[in-house]
């Protein structure tokens, strides 16, 4: 037997999250079965607990898109009885068995190792948030866009993915600009290393489709409004990331920014990326980040915790990363 966060559905489709305990033979079905240690609280597992969002879309389900553990059996030649792993994504808390829960058997093809010099535990204060901000800042310099080419904006400055971009921008050299709709957290921004902070509302109205110059770049995790009007006021031959869509999955844009003034948009899948780019992009993190890097913007709970941290997610009461130690 072990504990495990079930979401379960009844015949008026309304949906329960409760601790419960499983038997290991009712795992789905996966080549590679993990004792978890650590997994995380991301936006989509709240929208998933609380069933705010259509994220689940096979009941019963385990939530929890990131994880951590040790291999404790493998039917994979990849990997062996022992070995630390890591996932993000794949689909994982959505239509298979995920994270929030002693044990997990997955596919070994949704697996990486995990990186030599992060721990289990700084993986899941990373999660999908830091790993989906440094795919962010890869597309970003891929693109030539450099410390010297200008101010770089980060809306929803205060959520996971928005935290881990100005600490990564910042560390290698970049000017940040803060969108933040909780102008009270400055001082938090401030100290990640965000140079400037703008209130949300600036971008988050309609607005014209050709602006003033702003930013040489742009790491989006809102989309609607605040994702036109960042495109709008992008300088000529700029690059804007899109990860999110905390205001809004609708883009109100036109192609003006585009044609007269070059820019890129670039969108940033986190879910179904090839193997190849999430070992480059958890690389990349395990040079670039220092031991309190992973401190500053996390909070630890336990599984027993996760249901009401889930609500204080929805509810905006959650600053940065929640670990959830399994």
């Amino acid at each position: 037997m072990f504990r495990a966060l079930l979401i379960t559905q009844d015949e008026n489709r309304q949906q329960t999250a409760s601790l419960t305990q499983l038997e290991e033979s009712q795992l789905p079905e996966g080549d590679v079965l993990v004792d978890v240690h650590y997994s995380t609280l991301n936006y989509k597992d709240g929208l998933a607990i609380t069933g705010k969002g259509p994220v689940v879309r096979k009941f019963p389900m385990v939530p929890g898109i990131d994880l951590v553990g040790k291999v404790a059996q493998s039917d994979s030649d990849s990997f062996a009885e022992g070995d630390w792993v890591l996932l993000n994504g794949f689909g994982v808390g959505e239509v298979h068995w995920g994270g929030l829960a002693e044990k997990a058997r997955l596919n070994s093809e949704w697996l990486i190792p995990l990186p030599k010099g992060i721990t289990a535990r700084q993986a899941m204060a990373v999660g999908t948030a830091g790993y989906t901000a440094m795919l962010s800042v890869l597309a970003l310099e891929k693109q030539g866009v450099t410390p010297d080419s200008g101010d770089i904006l980060v809306t929803g400055a205060n959520g996971g993915v928005g935290n881990f971009a100005i600490r990564l921008l910042h560390g290698l050299g970049y000017r940040v600009v803060a969108s933040t709709g909780r102008m009270d957290q400055s001082e938090h921004l401030k100290s990640l290393g965000a140079s400037e902070l703008i209130d949300r509302q600036s971008l988050s109205e309609p607005g014209k489709p050709l602006q003033k110059e702003r930013w040489a770049g742009v790491i989006d995790c809102v989309g609607s409004h605040t994702l036109a009007n960042a495109c709008a006021s992008t300088q000529y031959n700029g690059v804007v990331t899109a990860c999110g869509l905390a205001q809004g999955m609708d883009f109100p844009a036109s192609v003006a920014p585009f044609i007269l003034r070059g820019i890129k948009l670039i969108g940033i899948d986190s879910v179904m990326r090839p193997k190849a780019d999430r070992i480059e992009a958890w690389q990349r993190l395990s040079e670039l980040l220092k031991p309190e890097d992973y401190e500053v913007i996390t909070q630890e709970i336990g599984l027993d915790e996760v249901v009401s941290s889930a609500q204080n997610l929805m509810d905006g009461k959650i600053r940065g990363r929640v670990i959830v130690k399994i």
